[in-house]
């Protein structure tokens, strides 16, 4: 399987979770709002601190994202690009964000593909503090109550990532059998998330949200990703069993350090993590 060397030592654990309570709900998000503050008062009005978001449709401007990019130094596997800020209003296509703190304020982790004003179709890592919503919109959410995802220097990756943390119990949710997941660098996604829900009894589950990278792509009808910096998120994911053993079918979005744009299902055991991916599993 396909490895990255990272500059720090791999923690022993792989896979950092937590488990919750959840409520899926619709989240609106007014027209003229930084999208963090946004995001930050629709998660509050239901009672979370913490969830993730699918920003399909969503309406920018200004707006402003860093792409994947080689490292120049030896401190990172690999990094990010200079910052892009696009005249005009980007129409996102599809894309997941993580919603949580870093240094004790709200931040969000968000990979998406989008068409800018111009009709140039890219995709990236949005910036939170940058980008403003053009246009009020209502997407799909899920909150967590009992875990959250808090930023955190890694050693491994050298970066600040999001990860699971416990949380005291709020009272917003006492619904279902959530877990807030992390996948650390060089572990292979599906198989990961199969071997999860083995341990744990789990016969089905659904992913939300989902943001991360991967060692390149291997997707499910053939095509190959070589350039290995990504940027991806979740379009849609299901582990449940066939042929006698849990499988993970995993539909994604991505860019490359090139710009190059891929959608499509995962092939399972071949696509390891790059830095890292967070998600919420829910267990049915």
């Amino acid at each position: 399987m396909r490895q990255i060397i990272q500059p720090g030592p791999a923690a022993p654990e792989r896979i950092r979770w937590i488990e919750a309570h959840g409520r899926r709900f619709r989240m609106s998000l007014a027209a003229g709002l930084p999208l963090l503050e946004a995001v930050r008062r629709g998660f509050a009005a239901m009672g979370f601190t913490s969830g993730v978001v699918t920003v399909d449709g969503l309406v920018l401007g200004p707006f402003a994202y860093v792409m994947p990019a080689l490292s120049k130094t030896p401190e990172h596997a690999a990094f990010y690009s200079d910052t892009f800020r696009p005249a005009g209003v980007t129409r996102v296509e599809t894309g997941a964000m993580t919603f949580g703190t870093r240094d004790g304020a709200p931040f969000f982790h968000c990979h998406a593909l989008w068409t800018e004003a111009d009709g140039k179709v890219s995709g990236g890592h949005i910036l939170p503090d940058d980008t403003v919503l053009a246009e009020t919109v209502t997407v799909p959410a899920l909150g967590l109550d009992g875990a959250g995802f808090a930023a955190a220097p890694d050693p491994e990756t050298n970066f600040k990532l999001f990860g699971p943390v416990a949380v005291p119990f709020s009272g917003a949710s006492r619904e279902g059998r959530y877990f807030a997941l992390r996948v650390g660098p060089n572990v292979d996604f599906t198989t990961a998330l199969e071997e999860f829900c083995a341990e744990r009894g789990i016969r089905r589950a659904v992913i939300h949200g989902g943001v991360g990278s991967t060692i390149g792509a291997h997707f499910e009808d053939g095509r190959i990703v070589e350039n290995f910096a990504t940027e991806v998120a979740i379009q849609a994911g299901v582990i449940e069993p066939a042929q006698g053993r849990l499988v993970a079918e995993i539909d994604v979005a991505l860019v490359d350090f090139t710009g190059a744009m891929a959608q499509g299902r995962l092939r399972r055991g071949d696509n390891p993590v790059l830095m890292t991916f967070e998600l919420v599993l829910e267990a049915l």
